[in-house]
């Protein structure tokens, strides 16, 4: 099967979830999934679930970056941080959301930042800006922004990350229950606002934990 097939596939099978807006679901068809996971085949580039991408991260299965992204709500113009680079797959689909606005990425490993940022320049993603740093910190240079997501989980959403986004915009992480290391994650989504923040749980979900500051999901 080629990556056409493979991808239009995919997403005939993610229209049957309730959780995933359209939005999100066209910008998951307009990603080339196998071209962030090269090693996997199309195969499992086009599977629902997690790809291993070395240095013992993994690409997020398109239905929790589908997810994410429709919690998040962004739309054109809008600013959003990532934390947790990885290969770069789910800031790619977050550019395709936000176009002509600009996704500002945080990756804790230099060498998986330094893939995924000639990744993203070869196929276009020029709006996707990635530094090597400490994700807990947030990038405060392009803030604030429009939302944030964690690709990593921690015991809880580092304020600074928080602090960084605008009032109304929504940060989305994966947090560790009882902030345990291991298992008992749960998919949290925040509103921000001038008297605090608002926060909603959406299920338990399993991703890498963050290291120092990032890492990808």
């Amino acid at each position: 099967m080629d990556s056409e097939a493979a991808r239009e596939q995919l997403i005939n099978r993610l229209r049957r979830r309730s959780d995933i807006d359209d939005p999100a679901l066209e910008a998951l068809q307009a990603v080339p999934r196998h071209e962030f996971v090269p090693d996997a085949g199309v195969e499992a580039a086009y599977a629902d679930r997690p790809v291993p991408i070395g240095d013992g991260q993994t690409a997020s299965a398109p239905s929790v970056v589908g997810l994410m992204c429709s919690l998040l709500g962004v739309g054109a113009g809008d600013d959003v941080l990532e934390v947790g680079t990885g290969c770069g797959y789910h800031a790619a689909v977050t550019a395709e959301l936000v176009d002509p606005g600009g996704v500002y990425s945080v990756e804790y490993a230099p060498d998986l930042a330094a893939d995924a940022r000639e990744r993203l320049s070869r196929l276009g993603y020029d709006a996707v800006r990635v530094r090597v740093g400490d994700g807990r910190k947030g990038w405060s240079e392009h803030a604030p922004y429009d939302a944030a997501y964690l690709t990593c989980a921690a015991p809880e959403i580092p304020d600074p990350v928080v602090d960084q986004v605008r009032d109304g915009g929504r940060v989305v992480a994966p947090v560790e229950a009882g902030g345990r290391r291991i298992g008992g994650q749960r998919l949290v989504s925040l509103r921000v606002g001038s008297d605090g923040v608002e926060r909603e749980d959406h299920g338990g979900v399993r991703f890498v934990s963050m290291r120092g500051g990032g890492g990808d999901a």
